[in-house]
């Protein structure tokens, strides 16, 4: 049964763009469990556009633009963390932001990661400061003894952060996508399939 959480190394980096990617090719459900944020198209909406795959009614909607806990606060919401448990069966599960941004006060992304068990992929631009927190990233999943799946690059090409980053956290490289540019369900289809081994996803 194949099941990832993608997270990130930071916000606004193309990780739907990417889980978009990986359901389309899979054919996998997806889940996003927390959606801050309402007036532009969600993330939810831009996987159904851009992947054509079932996806799955969010836990929360939040109608503010911030980090869960304090979107969750402003909209009068209490966000109960059992109810985040994902469904089961295939799924590709997308967090928000980074690997510790807080879904409540005492409650990072990365520790509900650890209570699920999921394999994650972690998402990093391949832009400048990548290598410091591509790094951070990956030590602290692997401080709460997460699953990792391997680490999928971002944008431009840049062969030495690429490598440096596998090398040092001993997590493989699973491709990289490039911008694509006009962003389509075909063109991101195409993109995908030229930048990543599908068997690396078994």
């Amino acid at each position: 049964m194949t099941r990832f959480v993608i997270t990130g190394t930071d916000t606004g980096i193309g990780k739907t763009v990417f889980s978009a990617a990986l359901a389309g090719a899979l054919g996998l459900p997806y889940w996003k469990p927390i959606q801050s944020g309402l007036e532009e198209e969600t993330d939810s909406e831009a996987v159904a556009r851009l992947a054509g795959v079932p996806v799955l009614s969010e836990a929360y909607r939040l109608v503010t633009p911030a980090s869960p806990h304090l979107a969750a606060e402003i909209d009068g919401i209490a966000i109960d963390p059992d109810s985040l448990t994902p469904p089961a069966g295939p799924l590709i599960v997308e967090g928000a932001g980074g690997a510790l941004v807080p879904v409540t006060r005492t409650l990072l992304y990365a520790d509900l990661f650890a209570r699920w068990q999921i394999p994650v992929i972690v998402c990093a631009r391949t832009a400048l400061g990548t290598i410091n927190h591509s790094l951070l990233t990956i030590e602290a999943l692997k401080s709460r003894d997460v699953p990792i799946h391997g680490i999928a690059f971002l944008g431009d090409a840049m062969p030495d952060s690429e490598a440096i980053i596998a090398d040092i956290s001993g997590i493989r490289r699973l491709g990289r996508l490039p911008i694509v540019d006009p962003l389509t369900r075909e063109n991101l289809a195409a993109a995908f399939s030229a930048h990543f081994d599908p068997t690396d996803f078994a």
